[in-house]
């Protein structure tokens, strides 16, 4: 049984765009199933209209009928990142034209919910204690902040108004698939968006399926950009010139290590992503046709394009998001032996080198400068077998909650057929299947993805 959170704060302001933007502050426990090891606080802004109708009065702000319009929580992808502002997130007049109020939900880590990081971390005690600690900060933990937080928001709603829906990108979705299988109850209807997620134990398979989808998206690069297969391996040339550390980056220890450009590919799953890279591509290779080195300006847009040292949840915890009782080892490293193109041995062939995707591999934790610091702690987490389950598949396949997903047959970072395979079993379940936008679709193609996804809502078929 989740108890409510305690509120802590809750201060309103209005903002452009005739908002009332509320800052809520909670607390919770740190481990649910063992109170006495603290509490954490969260961090969540919520949005409503702000309107001022001709028969406006000073009553008017607080009338139930305008203060207890039903819920809508979003769950960011990750993990391990923050929220937006609603003022700042392109669908939120969207959604509170529907008659929803927004919550934006820092998940715990990130943003300004009790956030990781290196030196935050350092502060619980010795590696063995941090890695502990990393444990509470997955999507069961995560869908039970939310139950928390639910009954905080909503203790003065009248009994059939408790309920709340929830929307989730990508991770975001990942959650609520683990909030539909152990506390329904709560959730009025579910909104996934490229967030079916694959119900395995273990990432393996995952990786072995992406590894195929990042190599069509490669060659799509460079079929667009022919002129940077030369380009990309000139880079990757110098990068290796001394080893690894020929380029330093800011923070210390780190440095830009040839396989660390390399990770530029995961944009290649975004629109608009492979012109990204070609503009960095295209920098960087100038810097060394004007100059013979890599500029502080380009070495800096690099570095700000790759978020593994702001946002270390998403390094530590990226395998074991996927894993229910088992060791995620190392699962993208021990996969990527199968696909040799990935290779830097093509380096002096004719064949274009590859960038790698979302994954995370052990090098990172010797080039980034934070993760430099967390390298015995993610080595102890890709040991670790005591993951709990993540999704109940019995109530899966027996849910009563209405549950609509979009899923995109290009998608680089979720799997097509192991969303298609979640969809078919989570009883309900109405996907929105395109080819016509890739992962970032809720940011990207806004208007198109949320008015198909709210048609599988409330339409019919005849």
């Amino acid at each position: 049984m989740i108890q409510a959170a305690k509120i802590l704060e809750q201060r309103s302001h209005l903002v452009p765009g005739k908002l009332r933007i509320t800052e809520h502050f909670f607390q919770v426990p740190r481990d649910y199933s063992n109170p006495s090891s603290g509490t954490i606080q969260l961090f969540a802004r919520s949005a409503l209209k702000a309107e001022k109708p001709a028969d406006y009065t000073s009553t008017t702000q607080t009338d139930p009928k305008k203060t207890q319009l039903p819920w809508l929580v979003y769950l960011q992808g990750g993990p391990g990142f923050e929220c937006r502002s609603p003022q700042n997130t392109s669908w939120t007049q969207t959604i509170l034209d529907k008659g929803y109020q927004v919550l934006m939900l820092d998940q715990r880590g990130t943003g300004l919910s009790t956030a990781i990081s290196q030196s935050s971390l350092q502060l619980r005690g010795d590696e063995k204690v941090q890695a502990d600690y990393m444990k509470s900060f997955r999507a069961d933990s995560i869908v039970k902040d939310c139950e928390a937080v639910r009954k905080a928001l909503t203790a003065d709603y009248p009994e059939d108004k408790k309920k709340w829906s929830i929307m989730g990108q990508s991770f975001g979705g990942f959650c609520c698939t683990t909030y539909l299988s152990f506390y329904p109850d709560g959730v009025k209807e579910a909104f996934l968006f490229g967030g079916l997620p694959p119900m395995r134990d273990h990432p393996d398979e995952v990786y072995e399926r992406l590894y195929p989808r990042v190599k069509a998206r490669n060659e799509a690069y460079y079929s667009k950009y022919p002129e940077d297969v030369e380009r990309v391996k000139r880079i990757v040339k110098l990068l290796s010139r001394f080893g690894d550390t020929t380029v330093r980056v800011q923070g210390g220890e780190g440095h830009l290590s040839a396989n660390r450009f390399l990770q530029l590919g995961i944009q290649f799953g975004k629109h608009g992503g492979i012109d990204s890279v070609h503009e960095l591509v295209l920098r960087a290779d100038t810097d060394l046709t004007q100059f013979g080195h890599l500029t502080r300006p380009t070495v800096l847009a690099l570095e700000a394009a790759q978020s593994y040292d702001s946002n270390v949840i998403y390094a530590i915890l990226h395998e074991p998001i996927y894993c229910q009782n088992r060791a995620s080892d190392w699962s993208a490293e021990r996969v990527l032996q199968k696909f040799p193109e990935f290779s830097l041995s093509r380096l002096d062939s004719r064949d274009p080198v590859y960038f790698t995707g979302e994954m995370i591999y052990p090098f990172m934790f010797n080039c980034y400068p934070e993760l430099c610091k967390l390298k015995a702690v993610a080595e102890l987490l890709a040991k670790e077998t005591d993951w709990p389950k993540l999704y109940d598949m019995e109530q899966l396949k027996k849910n009563e909650v209405p549950t609509y997903a979009a899923v995109y047959v290009d998608d680089m970072y979720v799997d097509f057929d192991l969303s298609m395979e979640t969809a078919r079993t989570i009883k309900g379940c109405k996907p929105f299947v395109t080819n016509m936008m890739y992962h970032d679709g809720i940011s990207s193609k806004r208007d198109e993805v949320l008015k198909q996804i709210f048609a599988l809502r409330d339409d019919v078929m005849d």
